[in-house]
Formats: C-alpha cells, sequence, structure tokens
C-alpha cells in the first residue's frame, strides 16, 4: 500500500502497523512488492545510493517517491519501520543509524557480519526499546509454516535430529564481479537460510565442525571463498544435525531434490518441508503419509517476478507478521538476539573451515562479551 493512497499523520489507522522506508533496492525489490501488496503497512519512500536504481524501481512499480540519501528517511517524521537490505558489511551501521533516530527495523539476512557489532547493537535497542526483526524469509514460506506447525502439534513426537540443504546452481552468479570478491562468502549468503532452520528447531547448538571446498568450476571462475560445505552441528543435550550448501553445480531434477529442504525425525514420525517446489511430506504419529503441495495461485502470490530469483510472498508474510507485532506488543521473531545466536554459529562455522577443527559457539560468543544468546528465546 503507498503511503499517499492512506496518508496518515501521528498513530496509524487500525490495521496499518506501520509506515515503510526501504533501504537497498536490490534484494529490497521483493519488499517493495510486498509493501504495495499489503494492507498492512503503507510504503513512504525508497532508498538507494544508486539513483538509477532507484528510478528504475519506481517506474517498475508505479511508485514516485525515492531518494539517495538514507539520512532523508531517517528524519522523515512519518516512517517508523527502515527495512534494510544493503551489502552485509554495512548492516550494523545501518540498523544502529535507524535505532538512533527512533525507528523500528527489518534487516534482511545475515543480521551483520562480524559479532564485534552485535554488544553495541544489543545495548542500543535496549536502549531505544525499538523492535528489530530479522528477515530470515524461509521460514514464512508455505511448507515451511506447515512443517512447524506439524511440529509444534506434537505429529511427530519429540524431535531426534534435524536435516537441511541449499543446493542451488548459482554458477550464474559467478558472472558478478562482486561474487569474485575475498568479502563474498556464500557461507553468510546462501547457507545462513539452512542454518537458520537448523537453529529453529535445535537452538542450543554448542558446537559445529565441517569441510568446505571451492569446486572446480568456483576455481575457474577465481571465486575466493568455498561453495561446496558440509557440516554437522551438536546440541548442549547431545542431539546432532547437519546441513550442507553446493552453489555452483547442477542440481538433481526437482522431482528428486528440492534446491532447498528440511527434515526433521522425530520419536513417533518424520516431516520434510521443499522450498521450491511448494511441496510437504509427513509420515505423522499415526503413521498416515501425506503429501501436500500448493498450486499456481500460491506459487504466483510467492514468487512473482524473475521465476524464483525474488519471492516477494514470504516478505509479504514476515512484513505482515512484522506489523502486527508492533500493533499487538508481541516479539517477532526472529529478534535481534535470535539473529546474533545465528550469526555466531555461522561465524564457527566459518572458522571450523580454517582450522579443520570443532568449534565451540559459546566460547565464540564469550570471547565478543556476548553471554549466552545462543539459546531458545
Amino acid at each position: 500500500m503507498r503511503f499517499a493512497d492512506n496518508k496518515v499523520n501521528g498513530n496509524s489507522p487500525l490495521g496499518i502497523g506501520g509506515i515503510l522506508g526501504i533501504l537497498g533496492l536490490g534484494e529490497g525489490r521483493s519488499t517493495i512488492s510486498a509493501a504495495l501488496q499489503s494492507k498492512k503497512v503503507l510504503l513512504k519512500t525508497l532508498c538507494d545510493a544508486n539513483e538509477e536504481v532507484c528510478k528504475q524501481r519506481c517506474k517498475e512499480f508505479d511508485f514516485d517517491s525515492y531518494t539517495t540519501n538514507y539520512e532523508d528517511m531517517l528524519n522523515d517524521q512519518d516512517i517508523n519501520i527502515i527495512a534494510i537490505y544493503t551489502p552485509d558489511h554495512l548492516h550494523a551501521k545501518h540498523i544502529a543509524q535507524a535505532l538512533e533516530h527512533g525507528k523500528h527495523v527489518i534487516c534482511t539476512k545475515p543480521f551483520i557480519d562480524d559479532l564485534k557489532d552485535a554488544k553495541a547493537l544489543l545495548e542500543l535497542q535496549e536502549k531505544t526499546g525499538k523492535k528489530v526483526f530479522v528477515g530470515q524469509s524461509s521460514r514464512f514460506f508455505e511448507p515451511a509454516k506447515r512443517q512447524r506447525k506439524d511440529f509444534e502439534a506434537g505429529e511427530i513426537g519429540e524431535l531426534i535430529t534435524v536435516e537441511s540443504h541449499y543446493h542451488a546452481d548459482h554458477r550464474w552468479f559467478l558472472e558478478k564481479k562482486w561474487a569474485l570478491d575475498d568479502a563474498f562468502k556464500w557461507l553468510y549468503g546462501g547457507l545462513s537460510h539452512p542454518v537458520d532452520f537448523i537453529r529453529w528447531y535445535l537452538p542450543d547448538v554448542e558446537e559445529v565442525m565441517g569441510y568446505g571446498m571451492i569446486s572446480a568450476n568456483g576455481k575457474k571462475a577465481g571465486l575466493k571463498n568455498e561453495d561446496t560445505m558440509h557440516f554437522i552441528f551438536k546440541a548442549k543435550d547431545g542431539r546432532i544435525a547437519r546441513v550442507s550448501g553446493v552453489y555452483t553445480s547442477p542440481i538433481q531434477p526437482a522431482a528428486r531434490e528440492s534446491g532447498m529442504s528440511t527434515v526433521l525425525r522425530g520419536t513417533e514420525g518424520a516431516s520434510q518441508a521443499d522450498y521450491h517446489e511448494l511441496r510437504y511430506a509427513i509420515t505423522d504419529k499415526t503413521g498416515e503419509e501425506k503429501v501436500i503441495t500448493w498450486g499456481d495461485s500460491t506459487l504466483k502470490y510467492y514468487f512473482r517476478f524473475e521465476g524464483q530469483s525474488h519471492h516477494a510472498g514470504e516478505y509479504q508474510n514476515y512484513l505482515e507478521y512484522f506489523a502486527d507485532s508492533i500493533q499487538l506488543g508481541f516479539t517477532a521473531y526472529p529478534d535481534m538476539k535470535e539473529g546474533i545466536g545465528t550469526v555466531a554459529l555461522l561465524q564457527a562455522m566459518d572458522e571450523s573451515l580454517k582450522t579443520g577443527k570443532p568449534v565451540n559457539v559459546d566460547e565464540l560468543l564469550a570471547r565478543y562479551g556476548l553471554g549466552n544468546v545462543n539459546s531458545k528465546i
């Protein structure tokens, strides 16, 4: 919904959880679509340092309000939510600026790129009292939502283990200059999705061990960091989980393998959520097997343009969830603490790749004075 379509001053009208400014219009493109189709937020302003990108998005979405200066959005008294989709290394700075200006914050994953910024952000959020939500969009996709609902209802009994992966033929990324920079890591850009699923179901991970390599395709292109990785996690109660990511090779046919899947194995049943295929399967505690798929209308809601490279439906789901949390006063998860816990796990995984040894997550957090954020909230 556009600000001009339902202009308000001061308090938002019933049903509207916030007035939105979007920073970063690459990935932020999905949130533009989400906001314009939502009845729970008003979109006020777009912002990107590249004015041509601003003009392109305004033309694409028939929207007429943009700025190339972040300060303009921060100083806009109408806007109460800043949605951040800038490069990872800028997240901490942009989040801090938004909080200092009294804004609620949505930040895309990964929340930050280094734990050194986490303590100051936690203190700033506590001081301002503003909400911070991490846009782990995959939680808000149909198969993942159904899997979580069945899990919480006890349909598979007590959880034994979790397995998740993100395998995608992203060889086209190797044509992007920035993807070949030292700073670009598939560990953060890709594996953060399945790792978030692991933490969603097994939050108290205490140790991680993994191996990775740069594939032949990655080496040929000049990739600097691993594009092929496999990890094992151990929780404090002894349960284990695994996650893998492969990004520069072909994948199996979708009839066999989803690009991203999460498998829960319980004491009385098991379930599998397949992301791109809109497919969910469960063997519940009665022994009944069910397979659920969603049709074209649902597919079009989630994937609105460029095939499946932008998934605006998930963004709309989490945008409206966050808007509800502001209006109704509940905590929207993943919040800042949970986001930092996921970054800690990713950073431990990165360290394990470098050392070839297991890494204790709590010891890593202690180095940054963070205490125990690596637990279920």
